[in-house]
């Protein structure tokens, strides 16, 4: 079948690239637009392969191929076969495999940025951060913090034009639940077990505020590599008692339900799904300065955000929301209201059309003559 529009990622676990990706395609006219999902490391167990697939999108592999070039010409095959009109990377180190899958054809490709840029040039290995930090010409960034790192840099390897589109959430999902007034109180913090994420940040205030006799409990949402190394350093803190490892969950809205407020301790983030997440869900949210974090919380109004760092500001800012469970309610209050002005998934899919179109797509939509472009 062909496709208009073809999404390249590098997995669909559980990751923020994968629900973005899963919320454009729910979002968008499928019917008019027919986009389909290249899927570079592909496993038919993770977890947005079914969720796609009941939208009706079709999903393409590459496990034939068995290496990174054999990957490039079978993507490049499908890009001719399918008469691809768009190609989106949705995965930073795959946009030169983007770009490269559409030369010497019609098609337009996009790259995408979603977290912090050196961050994601390092991971991706020197040369290959390096390609997909220029390639492809239009690229989108999901955080205008990265955009404005982008402007002051003199690297020659960096887009042409960057295209800012934040991070959108299905508001009817992540909805307003009633503050529960209940001891111990109940801080969430989700996202993977990585080393970015700096959990280790999180464990060593955990064991300041149990120092101070605060009655309060953390649970961690998420799974990953570091899992073993943080319940080992749980153990060493002496703070079992205080931190559960619930392990990945996929019912968020009913995990923030019992919360009291999210904590969010980041080194690298773009435009992070679980301070919006919170947010919508009527919860504060305590977070490093990372992305756009500090464009998302209004400092002291529906949460507060604490430079990278400064970890005893971080202990502060945590007992202050632990000691006032009424501050906590005001904070989530006026966190829900400003996920329902500025969060909606319609921004998000127009937003996102709009870059297409500045790329040079012209899209034939219905009008009211016929059709207008």
């Amino acid at each position: 079948m062909k496709c208009r529009i073809l999404y390249l990622i590098g997995q669909l676990h559980s990751g923020g690239s994968e629900r973005q990706l899963y919320y454009l395609l729910a979002a968008m006219d499928r019917s008019l637009y027919r986009p389909a999902v290249a899927v570079w490391n592909f496993r038919e167990s993770d977890v947005y392969v079914p969720r796609i697939r009941d939208l009706g999108v079709a999903i393409h592999s590459f496990q034939g191929a068995n290496s990174a070039i054999a990957k490039l010409r079978a993507m490049r095959c499908l890009v001719e076969q399918l008469q691809v009109e768009i190609v989106h990377s949705f995965t930073f180190y795959l946009n030169i495999a983007a770009d490269l899958s559409t030369r010497g054809t019609q098609a337009i490709a996009l790259g995408s940025m979603r977290s912090a840029l050196e961050m994601d040039k390092k991971v991706s290995g020197w040369l290959l951060g390096k390609l997909s930090a220029r390639w492809p010409h239009y690229q989108i960034y999901n955080s205008y913090e990265a955009a404005k790192y982008k402007s002051r840099s003199t690297s020659l390897f960096l887009p042409k034009r960057v295209f800012v589109v934040q991070n959108g959430i299905d508001l009817q999902y992540f909805s307003l639940t009633r503050q529960q007034t209940i001891k111990p109180v109940r801080i969430v913090a989700i996202g993977s077990l990585v080393s970015v994420k700096r959990w280790d940040r999180l464990l060593s205030a955990t064991a300041a505020l149990k120092g101070r006799k605060l009655d309060f409990s953390v649970e961690i949402a998420g799974d990953g590599p570091l899992r073993t190394s943080l319940e080992q350093q749980v153990q060493e803190l002496g703070i079992s008692d205080r931190v559960t490892f619930r392990g990945y969950t996929d019912d968020i809205p009913a995990l923030l339900s019992q919360a009291a407020f999210l904590v969010h301790t980041s080194d690298a983030e773009g435009s992070p799904n679980t301070v919006m997440e919170a947010m919508a869900c009527g919860r504060a949210v305590v977070s490093t300065d990372v992305g756009d974090v500090s464009s998302l919380i209004d400092n002291g109004t529906t949460g507060f955000v604490v430079r990278r760092g400064d970890d005893a500001m971080l202990i502060e800012r945590m007992a202050t929301l632990i000691g006032d469970s009424d501050l906590c309610s005001r904070m989530g209050e006026a966190s829900h209201a400003k996920a329902q002005r500025e969060f909606e998934l319609d921004r998000f899919v127009s937003d996102t059309f709009a870059v297409y179109r500045a790329a040079g797509w012209t899209v034939a939509l219905p009008g009211k003559n016929g059709f207008e472009v």
